[in-house]
């Protein structure tokens, strides 16, 4: 009589043992995602790995692995990570100074143009971006600036006013001061994202200084985009990418 009622007080048990872990295992399924930190600067994200940025070609392509490795994580495809990546491996070495961080890089990307994928645009595998992705007119609208034409539109296609250009969002002012190649090509491309995640991170540490503190960073930013509404999009998307790029 004992064994049978321990019996069927064992089968009970193991019942309502099952129970509960399917209703926690329900509940932490539909636990909402953890919170993003707000740190400034954001967190550096998955470490790149050390490569050759003077070998030649394009010598982003030698992060293959690293960022096919957290791609699905962030949701970043892995050439817009190559680039970014590469933009930080190669400010390491000729600006060790400033310190920034992949993570920042690709929180530009993420707001001015999703990676290179605004309005339809597609990535190539060489970091190229088509079709080419063109601000508005800088014409003194609601809430734009003025800046009458500086490239006679032979950059941005517009003779009027300039526009801003490519998946990082320069006018052309800027880019011929700044514009670097970075895949090796020959030519600085602003509409090539190797080229532009290069020439942003060169620009915002010449703005900046030392990125890894919290005014240089801010400093960096506010020079990209005097708007203190874009310096908190890109801190919380690069804190964000930051997160999910490390298991």
């Amino acid at each position: 009589m004992m064994d049978a009622v321990s019996s069927r007080t064992g089968t009970v048990w193991t019942g309502i043992a099952a129970a509960v872990l399917a209703g926690v295992l329900a509940s932490c399924a539909h636990q909402p995602p953890a919170p993003i930190p707000q740190n400034t600067p954001p967190l550096p994200g998955a470490p790149v790995p050390p490569i050759d940025v003077d070998s030649p070609g394009r010598t982003a392509g030698r992060l293959a692995d690293w960022a096919s490795g957290i791609s699905d994580a962030t949701g970043i495809s892995a050439t817009a990570l190559e680039a970014y990546g590469h933009a930080a491996a190669v400010m390491a070495q000729s600006r060790p100074d400033c310190g920034i961080a992949w993570t920042t890089v690709a929180g530009i990307g993420g707001v001015e143009s999703r990676h290179g994928t605004h309005r339809g645009a597609h990535l190539a595998a060489d970091g190229t971006v088509t079709p080419p992705i063109r601000g508005i007119p800088l014409d003194g609208g609601p809430g734009v600036a003025e800046i009458p034409d500086t490239d006679g539109g032979a950059m941005d296609g517009d003779p009027v006013h300039d526009r801003a250009m490519g998946p990082m969002q320069f006018i052309p002012e800027t880019w011929r001061r700044w514009g670097v190649d970075a895949n090796g090509d020959g030519v600085a491309d602003p509409d090539n994202l190797d080229d532009a995640a290069l020439t942003a991170a060169r620009y915002l540490c010449a703005r900046g200084g030392d990125l890894t503190g919290e005014d240089g960073w801010r400093r960096a930013l506010m020079a990209y985009n005097l708007s203190g509404r874009y310096l908190a999009d890109v801190r919380d998307r690069a804190n964000r990418y930051a997160v999910e790029s490390v298991p």
